[in-house]
């Protein structure tokens, strides 16, 4: 089964002839390959792209190495890359004329050099690159500096829900229960059994994420660093910083790990696009305050598989799930703080801070963001209204939660629409 990635296919589309090497980035497994090398190669046959003007290479293919004269099993077992001059003698090869050529490359980081070789290719005005890759320098949120200003990134996600929905054979509501908890990793979504989810998820994190953090960076206390990860899995949308971490794992594991190796093991895991972090903004102050902060996974069901599936909380999930639709439509989204001085009991005036579950930002919009599983009743309500009331700015106030409420505005002009319809319609907001 297919599983058709039209919004990212379209950004592939808007960069072409744009004069910059396209990197597709991206926590791995989340289909970028499959994006670039069957959904954009298609594109460009049915532009009427000549298919010896479009040139595909995997650098862990096989049978593509063995055209360059290079032998994959040799590579791996004497660990090395592979040589730059005799791929480039055979892309020379096959540029016969002065039309356009695409270059689709995957796993581009296994060849030595690859960054002068691509930054030379963009001299040549007849090549358009597109370039994935998996680990390493390509699973890095610096990747463009490594081209000098001339790369253009396409940050994928694993699938939003709405791409989930066009395969899912239930409703939306079992469907976004079966998200909640599985989350939208390609591979995962594509197996029919609970069983066979699970152990796919477990997987990828033995074999694939956990390993390719500890080569890249050489760690060298796995433990502590599977354990950081699984706390930080325990508290996903909860505000949290090094400190407090070290001193779970000092009281709780008896682990001496320091605040600064945690920081290094935070970034490390943001720099392989596992989570993401949610700085606090102070609305009234316009200011960033620098801890503590909020990580959420970049997919739930990789979070649920951390905890071995026995935390799950329609609460914090539906938070994440949010955090990551918002941030895939391109906004950028902080935890917003609202300073307020107010009366306690005891008629003592005193100081407090309400929290905004995210601040949206995208060139001059601004959404103001409630998350809530559910709203009970009017105390609830108010609960989640009163941080929203105390922002004396015209940019739009939502609540957006699991009841089944159609989209309405109260007295105070704040908008309540229900998770379903702000997952699946992107527009909504403007409604």
């Amino acid at each position: 089964m297919e599983i058709k990635r039209d919004y990212y296919l379209q950004k592939l589309i808007d960069r072409k002839h744009n004069g910059q090497i396209k990197v597709i980035t991206g926590v791995r497994r989340c289909g970028k390959s499959f994006l670039m090398n069957t959904l954009f190669y298609r594109h460009l046959l049915d532009c009427g792209i000549a298919e010896d003007h479009i040139i595909q290479f995997a650098f862990d293919s096989a049978e593509d190495l063995l055209k360059i004269d290079e032998d994959l099993i040799e590579i791996q077992e004497q660990d090395r890359k592979v040589n730059p001059r005799k791929f480039v003698n055979y892309i020379s090869s096959l540029i016969r004329d002065q039309e356009i050529y695409y270059l689709l490359l995957d796993e581009v980081q296994m060849m030595e050099s690859f960054e002068t070789v691509l930054i030379g290719y963009l001299r040549r005005k007849n090549l358009d690159l597109f370039v994935t890759g998996s680990n390493a320098k390509f699973l890095s949120r610096d990747v463009i500096t490594e081209f000098a200003g001339r790369g253009d990134e396409v940050r994928m996600y694993p699938l939003s829900f709405s791409e989930f929905m066009s395969v899912y054979k239930g409703d939306r509501y079992m469907g976004l229960s079966e998200y909640m908890l599985y989350g939208g990793i390609p591979l995962v979504v594509l197996r029919e059994k609970a069983a066979d989810k699970t152990e796919t998820l477990s997987a990828l994190f033995r074999e694939i994420y956990i390993r390719d953090i500890i080569q890249r960076h050489h760690v060298r206390n796995k433990g502590d660093l599977e354990d950081l990860l699984n706390t930080v899995s325990s508290s996903v949308g909860s505000l949290t910083n090094a400190e407090k971490l070290k001193n779970t794992f000092h009281s709780v594991k008896k682990s001496k790990i320091t605040s600064a190796t945690i920081l290094k093991y935070l970034e490390y895991f943001e720099d392989s696009f596992l989570l993401e972090a949610a700085s606090r903004y102070d609305i009234k102050g316009k200011a960033y305050i620098n801890t503590p902060k909020k990580y959420y996974f970049s997919d739930p069901g990789l979070r649920n598989a951390r905890v071995n599936f026995r935390q799950y909380e329609p609460t914090h999930m539906m938070e994440n799930v949010l955090y990551n639709e918002l941030r895939m439509r391109g906004y950028s989204v902080d935890v917003g703080i609202v300073p307020v001085v107010e009366k306690d009991s005891t008629g003592k005036m005193v100081r407090k801070q309400l929290e905004v579950d995210f601040v949206c930002n995208m060139g001059s919009s601004r959404y103001y963001i409630q998350s809530a599983w559910s709203i009970p009743d009017e105390d609830k309500r108010i609960q989640e209204t009163r941080p929203l009331q105390k922002i004396d700015d015209s940019f739009k106030k939502i609540i957006i939660t699991g009841d089944l409420t159609p989209a309405h505005y109260d007295e105070c002009g704040i908008l309540t629409v229900n998770v379903y319809d702000f997952l699946l319609n992107p527009g909504i907001f403007s409604d």
